[in-house]
């Protein structure tokens, strides 16, 4: 991504430029992004995108295993963590100067800024692969663990690391309120709270500011807004929501005390074309087929070679995959880059290479050749409940184990829906007319369109086979299981023995 020194010296808050000479005023920095264009951030976050904890982005592919599907999605966390970052500060700025009533401040912006860039620093290998289904695997007593938990320890070794705390004092921080502050809109707590419980020093007059880098509200938040038009861009398919728009009618109105960013009225339809694209874009490629066919020979092949693939943490210690994450320095050196040490091992020793890092090696060369984990069948389960789901799980498995041994297969369920499980977004969102832009209201679905989804979520039962071998078995398994459950799925891949 390049960037040029831009002419326009606007780099401090205006606090601190009536203290310090123009002469010492560095100015923003331009970015060429494909996505957004050209583009201008301040020097701080210059600074922070300048550090390795930082630049470790790079080597993280944006889309996982989707890599090896679709070969434009070659994009890594890095420049979507830029995009972010930079959005945050345009809806930010845009709010600041429609609403002088709102108080927003310089560095109330920077601090929104730095949140939208450092929100993704906590990614583990290959995305959300390695916290969702490397992960629960590797470490059960963790699996709940996210990467948005890694992201504020990531932000912390990182201000500390390259001695930052001064720079972003220089820059109009107050310290250590405005970190805390950063770190919450990261991770913020869920929206209908009914205390305010944020210690950054941002009270409820403010609680819009929350909504922006990541929105518990509704969903509807910068790091949407820039993966959509991302992704869309690498895959090669069309984004039909216009973030652009939406910045440019988003105002923010008191509700019940707390004050929400609201929308257009007119702007009903497009909020649903954007969680519309979510959707597609999670059927169409995150949850492709054979996207999930990589990811899950990935897993196993990182699995394989949790223990034996040690990285060096603080104070000398080393660390396996799975808890390089409790870490920091440690993680700090984790990237997608992990498969190449297990693919072209360097070892100063005459020591063979262990069975199990062999056996990574094997799992992830089949990848190399499309080799691939063969999808055997899916369909779509009839109930959300998770207690449900297991015995389903359980029960296909019980009959799969009958004729293909257990680590010959995987099943695994997918999601698809709005963001809000089997809930309608918009009936968390507030809006506001043209006559009266001070009072939000919600829009009832009726008044919305007749041609509205019913149900907001699905969930896909799929089963793969690890063995060529045993595919043909595994499919009438398990077409055999489906019409004994009452399962519809597709007929024309049933096989018979």
């Amino acid at each position: 991504m390049q960037r040029t020194p831009s002419q326009i010296n606007t780099a401090l808050p205006s606090s601190t430029l009536s203290s310090r000479s123009s002469s010492n005023i560095i100015p923003h920095q331009v970015f060429n992004d494909p996505i957004h264009g050209h583009i201008e951030l301040p020097p701080l976050l210059v600074k922070i995108i300048d550090t390795p904890q930082f630049q470790r982005l790079r080597n993280i592919k944006q889309l996982g295993g989707g890599y090896f599907v679709f070969p434009g999605a070659s994009h890594n966390r890095f420049e979507h963590s830029i995009g972010v970052g930079y959005l945050a500060g345009e809806l930010a700025k845009a709010l600041k100067v429609k609403q002088p009533e709102l108080n927003i401040s310089d560095r109330d912006v920077l601090c929104v800024q730095i949140a939208g860039l450092c929100h993704d620093l906590g990614h583990g290998p290959f995305s959300h692969l390695f916290d969702g289904m490397f992960n629960p695997e590797a470490d059960p007593l963790t699996k709940d663990w996210k990467h948005e938990d890694a992201s504020l320890q990531m932000f912390d070794h990182l201000v500390k690391a390259n001695s930052l705390a001064q720079e972003m004092e220089r820059y109009g921080l107050i310290l250590p309120t405005d970190l805390t502050f950063i770190k919450e809109m990261i991770k913020p707590l869920k929206s209908d709270d009914a205390e305010w419980l944020r210690e950054g020093e941002r009270h409820e007059n403010k609680s819009f500011l929350y909504e922006i880098v990541s929105n518990k509200q509704n969903g509807i938040d910068v790091d949407k807004f820039d993966y959509f038009a991302r992704d869309c861009h690498h895959l090669g398919i069309r984004n039909n929501f216009d973030h652009q728009r939406f910045i440019m009618f988003a105002r923010v109105c008191d509700v019940n005390g707390r004050k929400h960013i609201c929308s257009r009225d007119k702007e009903v339809a497009n909020l649903y074309d954007m969680f519309h694209t979510r959707n597609s874009l999670h059927r169409r490629a995150y949850q492709h087929r054979v996207t999930k066919s990589v990811e899950i020979m990935i897993k196993d092949a990182l699995l394989k070679a949790d223990h034996h693939i040690l990285t060096k943490g603080s104070g000398g210690t080393t660390l396996c995959l799975s808890k390089a994450k409790t870490d920091m320095e440690a993680y700090t050196k984790l990237t997608d880059q992990v498969i190449e040490k297990i693919l072209h091992p360097c070892s100063s020793s005459n020591e063979p290479t262990p069975p199990p890092l062999e056996e990574a090696r094997e799992i992830l060369e089949r990848i190399m050749s499309r080799d691939l984990y063969q999808f055997v069948g899916e369909t779509k389960l009839k109930k959300e409940d998770q207690e449900e789901i297991k015995k389903m799980k359980d029960s296909l498995e019980n009959e799969l184990v009958k004729v293909i041994r257990k680590d010959n297969f995987e099943i695994t369920v997918v999601t698809l829906d709005y963001g809000m499980k089997n809930k309608d977004p918009i009936n968390t969102t507030y809006f506001y007319t043209k006559a009266n832009p001070t009072e939000a209201f919600k829009i009832p679905r009726e008044q919305v369109s007749k041609l509205l989804p019913v149900c907001f979520a699905e969930k896909i039962l799929r089963v793969y086979c690890k063995n060529s071998a045993s595919l043909r078995d595994a499919k009438f398994c398990f077409q055999s299981w489906c019409h004994e459950n009452d399962f519809v799925t597709e007929d024309r891949d049933r096989a018979t023995p």
